[in-house]
């Protein structure tokens, strides 16, 4: 039987991984934090969580059906992106508040720029931005966790380091803090990130250059401690674990995911210290992603094949 194929030249990668396994392996690596967060803040995490990831799916369901394109959720990718914008959404917020935001985060931002690939900026990341813009209350008012028995709702680390008050960093590593759902406990986000570092899922210079020059700044202007409390607070490590490494947002290059990751952390370091937004990790991550294409075209290396034209 005569097959049709398509030659093209040299050289030709070949891997094991497919999109849907990378895919499973992101929520594999997220469940951690999922878990801690139902611990943490009770069965109306899980409801979030569970609404969140069924709008993504459904919204890309619905927009590939009605505009006639290959049916694509058996990749997971929308999975990710809901459990990604689940875990930026206080526990305490109504069901319609993931249910927008998945709809925003798949068909204004992914769908509508041609799908996985196509995409400028972190579909979560943008989806938060806009529900927060558009109902900050809602967005701003978190609650305290079920081992907080004096308060109904509590204010998030990074007030607190403001205003000057003492935080147990155990809190902060165990999640016994306010905060969106997913953020809280560190621990369970370090073993999630530690997982996609060594499976080589993410590329480690986009953290650690993140983390590491937010600490820098910190430590220049505020010490040792203070640093280590910034570090550990809101959704620095949520975000450079899982939304600064997206393969599609960030650069293509190992230098330029250096740029990528010292810029988002001294982006970081500057809102939070000198704006009115106290928390400036998804604005620094969806800044740099914008920023994207450009340190792709100062830093993307000689492409394979490439031949320099005579002249």
């Amino acid at each position: 039987m005569q097959k049709n194929l398509t030659v093209t030249s040299s050289p030709h990668l070949r891997s094991s991984r497919s999109t849907k396994s990378i895919m499973q392996e992101v929520c594999l690596a997220l469940a951690p934090a999922g878990i801690a967060g139902v611990v943490l803040f009770g069965w109306q995490a899980l409801a979030i969580i569970l609404t969140s990831v069924l709008s993504c799916v459904l919204s890309e369901y619905f927009f590939q059906r009605l505009n006639h394109k290959k049916i694509l959720i058996g990749d997971w990718s929308a999975v990710v992106t809901g459990l990604l914008l689940a875990y930026n959404i206080p526990a305490n917020a109504p069901l319609w508040i993931p249910l927008i935001g998945g709809i925003i985060a798949i068909v204004l931002v992914k769908q509508l720029f041609g799908g996985l690939g196509g995409n400028f900026m972190n579909p979560a990341l943008t989806a938060r931005a806009i529900l927060f813009v558009s109902w900050s209350g809602i967005m701003s008012n978190y609650p305290a966790t079920r081992f907080m028995t004096d308060a109904t709702t509590s204010g998030t680390p990074l007030v607190q380091i403001a205003a000057g008050e003492n935080i147990a960093i155990r809190d902060l590593l165990l999640g016994n803090c306010g905060g969106v759902l997913g953020e809280t406990c560190k621990i369970a986000i370090l073993l999630g990130g530690l997982y996609l570092l060594i499976r080589g899922i993410a590329d480690w210079r986009i953290p650690v250059c993140f983390i590491g020059s937010a600490f820098v700044c910190y430590l220049i202007q505020d010490g040792f401690q203070v640093a280590v409390l910034e570090i550990l607070s809101g959704g620095l490590l949520l975000g450079a674990f899982f939304m600064a490494t997206d393969y599609v947002t960030c650069p293509m290059s190992g230098s330029g995911r250096v740029i990528m990751g010292v810029g988002c952390g001294i982006l970081l370091f500057v809102i939070r210290s000198y704006a009115t937004y106290i928390e400036g990790c998804s604005f620094a991550i969806l800044f740099m992603n914008v920023m994207t294409p450009l340190i792709d075209r100062f830093t993307a290396g000689r492409l394979f094949g490439e031949v320099k034209t005579r002249g």
